[in-house]
């Protein structure tokens, strides 16, 4: 027996025309704003307050950032501002001594600032002085052991 499994799940249906029903109500919401806006107040200001109504009513109808719609990202938005937040630090005091004898050596770095080095340098040196050496090197101008 087979059966049939629905593909494109993630798609909504267009049910007003091309507009899904979140997108329709979005539009229409920010049109019937945008009428209220014309009829009550004076064109000048109505037109300066219908702009943003009618540019977040399309970004709550088509836009998507990061495949995430844009009514998600305002939640979080809100969420964020209105929200508490935590900031930790801790600052702790360091004595600076001016006397040389005084300064401790754990702050003074032993090799080079980078580890890396570091560690290929001991490892260089390990190697050289732990066994005997196995080439000689000769100087190439007059031939002799150096």
């Amino acid at each position: 027996m087979r059966f049939q499994v629905p593909q494109f799940t993630d798609v909504e249906d267009k049910i007003v025309g091309p507009f899904t029903l979140k997108q329709f109500i979005y539009i229409a919401g920010a049109i019937g704003i945008c009428i209220v806006l014309y009829s009550f107040l004076p064109l000048f200001l109505a037109i300066m307050l219908m702009i943003p109504v009618a540019a977040l009513g399309a970004a709550l109808a088509f836009l998507k950032i990061n495949n995430k719609p844009f009514i998600n990202i305002l939640e979080s938005f809100f969420k964020y501002m209105i929200g508490n937040k935590l900031y930790i630090w801790k600052h702790s005091q360091k004595k600076v001594s001016k006397n040389k004898e005084e300064r401790d050596e754990s702050l003074i770095p032993r090799l080079s600032s980078s580890k890396l080095k570091e560690l290929t340098w001991n490892l260089d040196i390990k190697d050289t002085a732990s066994g005997p050496l196995e080439e000689k090197i000769l100087d190439d101008n007059d031939k002799r052991l150096i």
